[in-house]
């Protein structure tokens, strides 16, 4: 049975009158891609603040069992954060700055990071404001990559970055973070940056979650009908979610509908993660 790495029940947040949090409950468990996903004001931020142990809340957060915001030292023992990718001191040489890291986080590995770096142009004695913002963006990684916690926390890592510096940065946290053993959560409003790389998604909205599934299920659950018919179903169990007129065809979203019910009035496939946002949050 896998670890619980964070478990959130009926967590809300108020700013004055203004509710930015509502009933949260999430469970993250240990070799999970979590995507938060929502609109700028959705709330991903304030929950991330609240995981972080940075604000009061009302309900119950416990991560690692712990309480973040009595415990939040020991716990950054074994979570990393990174909020912007391009966020580094400029004045700094890379070498300076993975000597700091190594100074103040306990499980940070030198020769890890010196081994990531292998693989890139990045040289030791270069001053970070040399650096572009695509191997600023690497050194920022390889720099989390070698702290030896298990579970990472990224909000909007990838906002502003072109789609190759995006495509690696995808790719290396995969392939150098993620393991069965390990997880991430993921923050985003863009959902096709992150959405090749999940194992599960949370959609949140108005300080709501509206969607919480696992990748893998979301075949099994919701089907998109593309037709160039004028379709009406009369049967309410066919009843679509959602549905969209395009100049050459329609686009119509189902929840628990057999795939082979709709076969005879156009193709269907499974609806990407910004179909099934819009679905279920318009």
């Amino acid at each position: 049975m896998s670890k619980t790495f964070v478990e959130i029940e009926n967590l809300s947040k108020q700013y004055g009158s203004n509710t930015v949090l509502r009933d949260i409950n999430l469970t993250i468990g240990e070799g999970e891609i979590v995507g938060l996903v929502g609109p700028n004001g959705a709330g991903k931020s304030t929950l991330l603040k609240a995981i972080m142990g940075l604000i009061k809340y009302s309900g119950k957060l416990s991560i690692f069992d712990k309480d973040p915001s009595r415990n939040r030292t020991e716990l950054l023992k074994n979570m990393s954060y990174i909020a912007d990718v391009a966020s580094l001191p400029g004045w700094m040489k890379v070498k300076d700055l993975l000597e700091f890291v190594e100074q103040t986080h306990p499980k940070f590995n030198m020769a890890r990071a010196k081994e990531l770096l292998q693989d890139t142009p990045i040289q030791l004695n270069s001053r970070i404001e040399t650096l572009s913002k695509g191997m600023k963006t690497r050194l920022h990684l390889v720099a989390i990559l070698s702290i030896n916690t298990d579970f990472l926390v990224l909000d909007e890592p990838t906002l502003g970055l072109d789609v190759l510096v995006r495509r690696d940065f995808q790719d290396r946290l995969v392939k150098d973070y993620y393991t069965q053993n390990r997880s991430i959560l993921i923050t985003t409003h863009q959902i096709d940056e992150v959405e090749s790389i999940l194992t599960r998604v949370v959609f949140i909205k108005e300080g709501l979650i509206t969607l919480d599934i696992k990748i893998a299920e979301l075949k099994d659950r919701y089907s998109k009908l593309i037709t160039t018919q004028n379709v009406v179903f009369s049967d309410p169990a066919l009843k679509p979610i959602y549905q969209r007129a395009l100049p050459e065809h329609s686009e119509l979203i189902f929840r628990d509908v057999e795939a082979s019910a709709l076969t005879e009035y156009g193709q269907v496939v499974t609806p990407s993660l910004e179909d099934l946002f819009v679905a279920i949050n318009v």
